[in-house]
């Protein structure tokens, strides 16, 4: 399948491999995929970005080249790149700050896989006794006439290449926020109207948790509870959602919490049950609110994630004990609705401006970094 990254990647091949440039793009499996996973890379910063595989790729490879195997034939004698290596390298990288082990450990050859049934090979090889990786070197070298080459520092560019163009996607996106700031408030309907934009269902995931938390933090503003220890020593105070942080390995699986109430919230976009299940268990069964990427009504949102719980476990009383931990699901048309409520009472701006302080600190973007 060809897409506007293609030419990107076809160009680089063009660059370091001349007249195999070609061969070498249709006989290697590994640039296949990554031509699948930049398929985002033409529709800007609101669709979904792939970068945990890549990532997952790409810090391997790297490690590979910093230790000169594309240049010698030592790596069945390797020791591995250490996990703990790997993983922090990759929070290092643009947009990787939040991600998790799961592609490193698996995500990433499931997929290859279901590209590829039948490749002989698994992209990443991992001895789990060590917690130490290697590159499947069958991947890396393409055979084209009676030669080998070698495609480490190409797929390096290749994914570097993507980047770049994903953060001039996203700065973009922050310049256009910002000049949304600066409109008169008569044009207010062109602000509103881009906010519910970002309310969709293939709207990149780490956009679609800012904006829903944004909304949530200002529609709850106003919102009061009255509590206390003793009935004459009462306290009225608004509820506050924060946001708490970026990395999801430190937060327990939590994205949002509310004070004073506790409440916690977990954005998602998948209706796999064992995610749900997983993020309860993480706090011990403590009631939660997921916030799903989804146009689907929620009582069918709830439906399916206990008819798919129910095929798995043939107690019903363990799923209950899970479903009843699901305290509210909010959809996108919850979010619309609430969205609309904020704009009522007059937050629509600050609504905005928290959009563009977030996406600011989650795409480590200074003033420098948004001019176009």
């Amino acid at each position: 399948m060809e897409h506007i990254f293609t030419i990107n990647i076809k160009d680089i091949l063009q660059r370091n491999f001349n007249s195999n440039a070609v061969e070498v793009f249709e006989k290697s499996q590994l640039i296949q995929y990554i031509n699948e996973k930049t398929r985002s890379a033409g529709k800007g910063s609101k669709a979904r970005s792939s970068f945990a595989n890549l990532y997952a790729i790409y810090v391997i490879i790297e490690d590979y080249i910093a230790n000169g195997f594309d240049k010698n034939d030592d790596y069945s004698k390797y020791e591995g790149a250490s996990f703990h290596k790997l993983l922090a390298r990759q929070r290092e990288l643009p947009f990787g700050s939040k991600l998790q082990n799961h592609a490193l450990n698996n995500r990433m050859n499931s997929e290859f896989e279901k590209y590829f049934p039948s490749s002989d090979y698994k992209p990443i090889l991992r001895d789990q006794a060590t917690n130490r990786y290697w590159i499947n070197e069958h991947l890396l070298n393409v055979k084209v006439g009676k030669s080998t080459i070698n495609i480490s520092k190409s797929i390096i560019e290749i994914i570097d290449e993507y980047v770049a163009v994903k953060q001039d996607a996203f700065q973009r996106f922050v310049a256009s926020c910002e000049a949304l700031q600066d409109i008169d408030s008569s044009e207010s309907a062109k602000v509103e109207e881009f906010i519910t934009g970002l309310l969709a269902p293939n709207v990149d995931a780490r956009l679609f948790e800012i904006v829903s938390y944004s909304i949530l933090k200002y529609y709850y503003h106003e919102h009061t509870i009255i509590w206390g220890y003793e009935m004459d020593k009462l306290n009225t105070e608004n509820l506050k959602l924060y946001k708490t942080g970026r990395t999801n390995a430190n937060d327990g699986g939590i994205d949002f919490v509310m004070k004073p109430l506790g409440k916690f919230f977990q954005v998602t976009e998948t209706l796999d049950f064992k995610k749900y299940f997983l993020d309860i268990d993480k706090i011990q069964k403590y009631p939660i609110t997921f916030v799903i990427k989804s146009d689907e009504d929620v009582e069918n949102l709830k439906k399916k994630i206990q008819e798919n719980a129910n095929k798995m476990y043939s107690i019903s009383a363990i799923v209950d004990k899970y479903m009843a931990c699901i305290e509210e699901v909010i959809n996108i048309p919850i979010l619309n609705k609430r969205f609309k409520e904020a704009v009522q009472k007059g937050y629509l701006n600050l609504i905005l401006d928290e959009i563009v302080l977030q996406s600011k600190v989650e795409f480590n973007y200074t003033e420098d970094d948004v001019e176009i």
